[in-house]
């Protein structure tokens, strides 16, 4: 699958044109949004469940679950949002590359390992965040490393160095840049990268640049605390799991956060103005990646997009061994939507489309 590639964030016109957002009718309904949330609730089928929805800043929120309320409001737990994790990822890169401190265009395997030769066709920070290095979704070993604790916390087995070590011995089988393929590993390898060629801690690198200056003083990269993180269960919607360890994963899914967090971060990039990270807030809306039949799928630094009849929206889902979520908006009805639950996510799970159903409707809710 061939991809074409559309100007990178820090080029000199890579800001998307702002359409004009309608204000909201003071006079609208917002019992019918409840009613909406209260149902998506239900059918997530879920032991906790939240569903918050943003629109010009207006919050609305509904919590429910199979299980008994915990001691914490659901509202206040922080949720493990797997893959998601990507779009604090996007965000980051974008905002080094604007401030000057990278450009996307270094090699990954310099970064890791100063003096190597680039060779002919380098792996570059670009290409592992745009999932088009050549890499697999995951190393070659990972599944004989991480089957011991397959059922807990596999990604636990594979540690930073370990999948270093296996990037700089890995020859990609497609030349970086001419093939899409989604890639943990390759978005892993790029949060080591950066935190070496700067030489700062990959969370040291996204509280500085993202989590402190957008005010998410909620999210974190690990649990913390049995009473404020929320506890993930098995398919059965049963069985406890244990918090989840990312291992080397760290840059691809270590972000765990609370909904009104998760809505404060989509919030920012609805309106950047004023934001300290405003133009890698602005930049990362931008298309970067057309690919498949037609350049049908459109792909920005961090986010999936899809049009809609208003415009476009942007969305990324994810998940842990017990825990879902569903992070998404729409500039041209202002709203953002973030959905949480602790449930492992099975054949024919409701959850992730339900959310993006709740997102695309043509009347967003109002």
């Amino acid at each position: 699958m061939t991809a074409r590639r559309t100007p990178w964030p820090g080029d000199p016109a890579d800001d998307e044109s702002t359409t004009p957002v309608p204000e909201p009718d003071p006079g609208a309904d917002a019992s019918a949004l409840r009613a909406r949330l209260a149902e998506a609730v239900d059918a997530s089928d879920a032991p906790d469940v939240v569903f918050a929805v943003s629109r010009h800043g207006l919050r609305t929120l509904h919590r429910g679950g199979t299980a008994p309320p915990p001691a914490v409001p659901r509202e206040d737990l922080r949720y493990e949002i797997g893959s998601a994790s990507k779009t604090f990822t996007g965000l980051l890169l974008t905002r080094l590359i604007r401030d000057g401190v990278l450009t996307g265009g270094e090699p990954a395997a310099g970064c890791l390992d100063p003096g190597r030769p680039p060779g002919p066709a380098p792996v570059t920070l670009a290409h592992l965040i745009t999932h088009t290095s050549g890499l697999p979704a995951l190393p070659a070993d990972f599944v004989r490393r991480a089957l011991p604790a397959w059922r807990t916390n596999p990604y636990a087995r594979y540690p930073a160095a370990r999948l270093t070590e296996t990037f700089l011995r890995h020859r990609p089988r497609h030349r970086p840049g001419t093939r899409w393929h989604y890639s943990n590993y390759g978005v892993s390898v790029l949060g080591h990268a950066v935190a070496a060629v700067t030489g700062t801690a990959w969370e040291d690198l996204l509280t500085g640049h993202v989590l402190r200056p957008l005010g998410l003083g909620g999210t974190a990269l690990r649990a913390e605390d049995a009473k404020t993180d929320a506890t993930g269960h098995g398919k059965d919607g049963r069985t406890p799991v244990p918090p989840f360890d990312a291992g080397g994963f760290q840059a691809a899914g270590a972000v765990r956060s609370t909904p009104h967090d998760l809505l404060t971060f989509l919030e920012a990039h609805l309106d950047p103005a004023g934001s300290p990270a405003a133009g890698a807030l602005r930049s990362v809306r931008v298309p970067v990646l057309r690919r498949g039949l037609g350049h049908r799928h459109v792909h920005t630094v961090a986010w999936f997009r899809h049009p809609t009849d208003g415009g476009p929206m942007y969305f990324h889902s994810g998940a842990t061994l017990g825990q879902q979520a569903f992070l998404g908006f729409r500039p041209d009805t202002g709203t953002a939507l973030a959905a949480v639950c602790t449930r492992r996510f099975r054949a024919r799970d409701p959850f992730i489309a339900t959310a993006y159903a709740l997102l695309a409707q043509d009347e967003a809710p109002a």
